[in-house]
């Protein structure tokens, strides 16, 4: 009896021994082949878990002041260009715009006014250039008939009081000829004048022909659209606030400018990329999907000197670290597959050598 007891136990000492050395030794066959996979992979390829999805995030900002009066979209929503997003109050811009159309209506009456009293000063000159025809005429009369008695008188024909009556005539012609012909220049200066006004009306009218369209710019930019498609992030705003020129009002995602990779490689890793080498691409969120794409760029620096305080080794505590350097990666798949990609996911790139 206690020799089959330990004959069954030895067997089964023999089964258990078997048993372990099998599966020491599938065990050490699995790590040769996650070794050689390893080993495989970073032999055949370069990979990163540094990068993140990035898209066009844009703030979109008040040009002028005011109060809120009616909020027309909610968080996360999607838009298209050109939809109302944010009414302000336009009181205070509506007066302006009244008030630079009557200005503008006023210069307009004033040169109006210009050039009736143009037209005006023209027929003067010309009734002035008329009234000189015929006092010259009558001068020229009056000279003659001056020359006659002049004769008249020397031969005794006439008294010296008719020929200084005569005398007188001609005088009295002669000065009504030269009134005349300063009136006509004085008119004509006048005309002259009148069309001087002119360009420092036409200016004036530019100047408020310009306030208007300022005006009505200020009053258009009481009602802020979204500048094209996207999708709306968080909503910080509330009906009734006031709010500042240059102010955010809230942040759109830009659709209409794609989608891209940042992969932040070790400077080691650079050695065999290059742009248009094809990428392929998992993410944290759908860890079943590959994504393709395709190298648009390699920054020209480190990350580190694109911070705001670029690391400085001089002085004298530098320790070597390894720098990274962002890769741009353009996505090559189809918008279907990428529109369920968020900006800031995290991201797991590969790249073959």
């Amino acid at each position: 009896m206690a020799t089959k007891i330990e004959n069954s136990s030895k067997r089964a000492d023999r089964i258990i021994a078997r048993i372990t050395t099998w599966l020491a030794g599938l065990l050490f066959v699995a790590l040769l082949v996650w070794a050689g996979v390893i080993g495989w992979r970073l032999f055949q390829y370069e990979e990163t878990n540094d990068a993140q999805v990035e898209e066009y995030i844009n703030p979109i900002n008040s040009k002028v002041t005011g109060y809120i009066r009616k909020i027309k979209y909610k968080e996360n929503q999607a838009v298209k260009a050109g939809d109302t997003l944010v009414v302000l109050d336009d009181r205070d811009y509506v007066l302006p715009v009244a008030e630079a159309e009557a200005s503008l209506a006023n210069t307009q009456a004033q040169l109006e006014v210009l050039g009736s009293n143009v037209q005006t000063s023209q027929r003067t000159s010309q009734a002035s250039q008329a009234q000189i025809g015929a006092a010259r005429a009558r001068l020229e009369e009056q000279q003659k008939e001056y020359n006659r008695y002049r004769q008249l008188l020397a031969d005794e024909a006439v008294t010296r009081q008719q020929f200084e009556r005569v005398e007188t005539a001609l005088q009295v012609a002669r000065s009504d000829y030269q009134a005349l012909k300063g009136n006509y220049a004085t008119s004509l200066s006048r005309v002259g004048e009148v069309r001087a006004q002119r360009p420092v009306l036409l200016a004036e009218l530019k100047r408020r022909q310009v306030a208007l369209q300022k005006a009505q710019l200020d009053l258009s930019y009481t009602i802020i659209t979204a500048p094209y498609d996207g999708k709306m992030g968080r909503q910080t705003i509330q009906e009734g606030q006031l709010i500042q020129a240059g102010q955010p009002l809230a942040y759109i995602v830009n659709e209409d400018a794609g989608k891209w990779v940042t992969a932040n490689f070790k400077e080691t890793q650079l050695r065999n990329m290059h742009v248009g080498q094809p990428v392929k691409i998992k993410t944290d969120a759908y860890p079943d999907q590959v994504f393709n794409g395709r190298i648009e760029s390699l920054s020209p620096a480190t990350g580190a000197r694109f911070s705001l305080l670029p690391p400085d080794n001089a002085t004298g505590n530098f320790i070597k670290v390894t720098q990274r350097i962002p890769v741009r990666i353009q996505l090559t798949d189809k918008s279907e597959r990428t529109v369920q990609l968020a900006a800031g996911m995290n991201a797991l790139v590969t790249v073959e050598k």
